[in-house]
């Protein structure tokens, strides 16, 4: 009797680099050419698909063997779920470099030139008259928050110093069972 393997067709799989320190975990197709999977790896890492070498690692980290047959489908390699591919970037990129935030050169702008300008959020609220900018709504708000500050006021007045105060879940049976308990 043969037995045949069938495997799923597509396969999760990790993957670093040597541009940065993180891994990440991608489904592919099996069916996937290595340069189809070159140019899908190319968002994940930031290397461009022509300078990268593949390597698959398995599950233990062993190598497996290299990814170098640009027309050979992912699948004709041992590749399986939690197996890693590692991409070896030639284009001269520095590790590391893709991670460092603070050499981006932010985008400023001072709040003056932001309320100048017409295609923004702000100024699209208030042409509409949404949120802070409604000032009826606004009115309604205040109106609310100062009447429950004053029914607050209310209450806390009526409430005498030294008066004792009762939560409203417990019941007397349950408060007559602790005083007998506590008698005993």
């Amino acid at each position: 009797m043969e037995v045949a393997g069938v495997s799923a067709p597509t396969v999760t799989v990790f993957i670093t680099s040597s541009l940065n320190s993180f891994r990440s975990e991608k489904r592919y197709s099996r069916s996937l050419t290595v340069a189809e999977l070159k140019c899908k790896l190319e968002l994940v890492v930031g290397s461009p698909a022509s300078c990268m070498e593949l390597e698959l690692y398995g599950a233990d980290d062993k190598l497996y063997s290299k990814l170098d047959q640009e027309d050979a489908l992912l699948g004709s390699y041992p590749v399986d779920d939690g197996c890693r591919i590692h991409v070896i970037d030639h284009s001269g990129v520095r590790l590391g470099e893709y991670e460092d935030v603070s050499r981006v050169e932010k985008f400023e702008l001072s709040p003056e030139a932001y309320e100048r300008r017409q295609n923004t959020v702000r100024s699209f609220m208030k042409r509409s008259k949404l949120g802070p900018y409604n000032e009826e709504l606004q009115a309604q708000q205040e109106a609310k928050a100062a009447q429950r500050l004053s029914e607050e006021k209310a209450q806390a007045s009526a409430i005498s110093v030294g008066s004792r105060c009762e939560d409203s879940q417990i019941s007397s049976q349950a408060i007559g069972s602790v005083s007998s308990m506590m008698s005993r």
